[in-house]
């Protein structure tokens, strides 16, 4: 397979470049590096559109999310969102969330990570704040450089985290943890990340860390990953033991003697290389369109169209 790419803006500048190599590892870069990749109306779009189009390809086997230039995000370019005569418009198409949607378009940045049906790792330097450090929050896992420094930056704007970290945080650090960075906005450093729980690792060189990591993650099966993710996502902040052993066991059943499980059995078996059967791509039942049948049960209660 040779490596495609594509750029995915609104407006001539390129806001993010997604390409594929032959081990089906995507890698998604925040391409605005002269701003230190803050976010502006077609950078969101942009972010969004890509997270939008992984979910649906079947022949991704894992994401790498980095920035490009001196850092990951510096958070919201907030001249360029909220300045008139657009600001009324902007905030709309922002804040508020369409029909038949979980998350509005601020919240999709972070939260459509989650759909995408494979592994997605973050790779963060030089600054990761405000909005930025909510798109990394949405990836599954955290690879940083020892001096990115973090921040939940909308303390100092007068605001509240409001893209996603509400989701991930109870998965990740206590509350009192979160109250304290929510009310503070105070900037901290890797080595504290990494303590509290906000990052997985800190490596020298976080991109070569990040795509070796997403390269062994695409020698494994693509359906159990795919399981693993929705199992994890499905149940790691779930207080009722029953359902999260009942998901565990139905998901698990869908696994058992199906191709790719079998093919990842012989390599665990030590069958010789030649013998050993490839993987099929990632099974349909991984897709979208399962996950949506769950999400829609949401969707209507927080439209109000079903009781609790």
């Amino acid at each position: 397979m040779r490596f495609a790419s594509r750029a995915c803006s609104s407006s001539a500048e390129t806001r993010v470049a997604l390409t594929r190599n032959e081990h089906g590892v995507a890698t998604v870069a925040l391409s605005r590096g002269n701003k230190m990749n803050a976010l502006d109306m077609s950078m969101f779009r942009a972010i969004a559109g890509v997270a939008r189009e992984l979910i649906g390809d079947r022949s991704v086997r894992a994401v790498v999310l980095h920035g490009e230039g001196p850092a990951f995000c510096a958070g919201i370019d907030i001249r360029a969102v909220i300045s008139p005569p657009n600001t009324k418009k902007n905030l709309t198409e922002l804040l508020e969330r369409p029909k038949d949607a979980m998350s509005n378009l601020a919240q999709d940045v972070s939260y459509l990570w989650r759909r995408v049906p494979v592994p997605v790792i973050a790779v963060t330097h030089g600054v990761c704040f405000g909005g930025g450090l909510q798109i990394a929050l949405g990836a599954d896992i955290r690879v940083t450089s020892p001096t990115c420094k973090f921040s939940v930056m909308e303390a100092n704007w007068g605001l509240i985290p409001d893209m996603g970290a509400t989701v991930v945080f109870p998965e990740l650090i206590p509350k009192d943890v979160a109250m304290e960075l929510a009310m503070t906005g105070r900037v901290f450093k890797a080595p504290e990340a990494l303590k509290l729980g906000l990052v997985t690792r800190i490596a020298d060189d976080p991109l070569a860390e990040a795509t070796r990591l997403a390269r062994e993650i695409s020698t494994r099966s693509p359906d159990a990953t795919a399981a693993n993710k929705r199992l994890l996502n499905a149940t790691y902040s779930s207080k009722d033991d029953g359902r999260s052993l009942a998901i565990e066991t139905s998901l698990q059943r869908q696994l058992i003697g199906r191709w790719n499980q079998v093919a990842m059995s012989a390599k665990g078996f030590g069958l010789p290389t030649i013998l050993q059967p490839g993987f099929l791509q990632r099974s349909t039942m991984w897709s979208k369109e399962a996950d949506d049948k769950a999400e829609q049960e949401i969707i209507s209660m927080l439209d109000g169209k079903t009781s609790r």
